[in-house]
């Protein structure tokens, strides 16, 4: 996904911006198009227009969210009735409950939390993948839920169960993530991390539960029928298994074939998006210089994806390599933690590679779950 944006100034500006702090143009990102453009007023009243799209430019409205501490650059497209009835953008309309935005941490957690939201939610639509608000589809949309425990009370708990995804607000906070980083031995712990995360939850609802692609999961992850509250009981009491990085992406994921989709997919979509953004700056994988022993065919399951699906991925995957080494390398000569603290065994290889396949196959969409997906993940 190319993340590199220009003004009509030909400085450049970039995909939080809601002006160019250049020549100070308003700008507006259109979701679907995948761009953050230059504004000029319509001649409607409250409605904005493309400056690079001449006279028949299509109209916008900017998101409510811009003026609030979500500070969303969205823009709302006005082409029909439908689409003329929303103040908020798609990716604002997918929040469904906020803390109380009275206190002012809470308001502050809530725009980091848009901000990686909105990331997250520009990756997915650019991967034509279903994003469409609950409140919009209650049977199979998406909706999340950015919640404060209060003292004294129950909890609150990052997960997903059944379309609606749950977010502690308190992880928005930088040294409670940090803690929790450093106490659970997770190498790497960010807030679109755990979106992407549980988005996996969601998609594999959508793409794999109830579908062909279900088998194909159940070969690769393994069987999710298998008693959740008891794997995950014993992971944290036990901790993952000594071998398990030749099997996963993590050590989260190899406490069940849930969480092990749902770290894999996020995995995939850091991928995506890393590259995509390296790619808008002009740094491709294939250009850094580094002699390194390359992925090819027999990393992949015999007979699985089509000729041209295994090649473009496993292309994909070399660059990867070679970038995220220079990445590594670039971080530790600031002295900071490594950009990608991971390495992939061939059983991770094959299960990204599985998560490939039903994105580019548009896997057909599966049936709800009968019981709920866990809300602690």
């Amino acid at each position: 996904m190319n993340r590199a944006f220009t003004c009509v100034c030909q400085q450049p500006i970039f995909f939080r911006n809601s002006v160019c702090l250049a020549c100070m143009k308003p700008l507006g990102y259109d979701a679907l198009r995948g761009k953050l453009l230059p504004l000029e007023p319509a001649d409607n009243p409250g409605l904005w227009r493309s400056v690079e799209g001449g006279t028949r430019a299509r109209l916008y409205r900017r998101c409510m969210n811009l003026s609030t501490a979500a500070a969303c650059n969205w823009m709302v497209p006005v082409a029909s009735a439908e689409e003329s009835a929303h103040d908020l953008c798609l990716c604002c309309r997918l929040t469904r409950t906020l803390p109380d935005l009275g206190t002012p941490e809470h308001a502050e957690w809530w725009g980091r939390i848009e901000l990686a939201k909105r990331r997250l939610a520009s990756s997915l639509l650019a991967l034509r993948l279903p994003l469409v608000p609950r409140s919009e589809d209650p049977a199979r949309g998406l909706a999340f839920d950015i919640l404060v425990g209060l003292p004294g009370g129950s909890p609150v708990f990052t997960g997903h169960e059944d379309g609606v995804i749950t977010l502690d607000a308190h992880e928005a906070d930088d040294a409670t993530r940090e803690q929790r980083r450093t106490s659970l031995r997770e190498p790497y712990r960010t807030l679109l991390g755990h979106l992407r995360h549980e988005s996996g939850h969601y998609f594999w609802q959508r793409l794999v539960d109830g579908s062909p692609w279900l088998t194909s999961f159940r070969h690769v992850f393994g069987d999710e029928r298998a008693d959740y509250r008891a794997a995950l009981e014993t992971h944290y009491h036990q901790g993952a298994p000594a071998d398990w990085s030749t099997r996963h992406v993590s050590a989260y994921a190899s406490c069940h074939p849930w969480e092990d989709w749902a770290e894999t997919w996020a995995h995939y979509l850091h991928m995506r998006d890393t590259l995509g953004t390296a790619r808008g700056f002009g740094i491709r994988g294939n250009r850094v210089e580094l002699a390194c022993e390359p992925f090819d065919a027999s990393v992949l399951q015999e007979g699985e994806g089509d000729e041209h699906t295994n090649a473009r991925f496993l292309s994909w995957l070399n660059h990867w390599m070679k970038l995220t080494v220079a990445l590594n390398e670039i971080s530790r000569s600031m002295g900071v933690m490594d950009i990608y603290p991971f390495v992939l065994s061939q059983p991770a290889v094959r299960k990204l590679h599985l998560v490939h396949r039903i994105i580019v196959h548009k896997a057909p969409r599966g049936g709800r779950r009968r019981s709920a997906l866990p809300l602690q993940s």
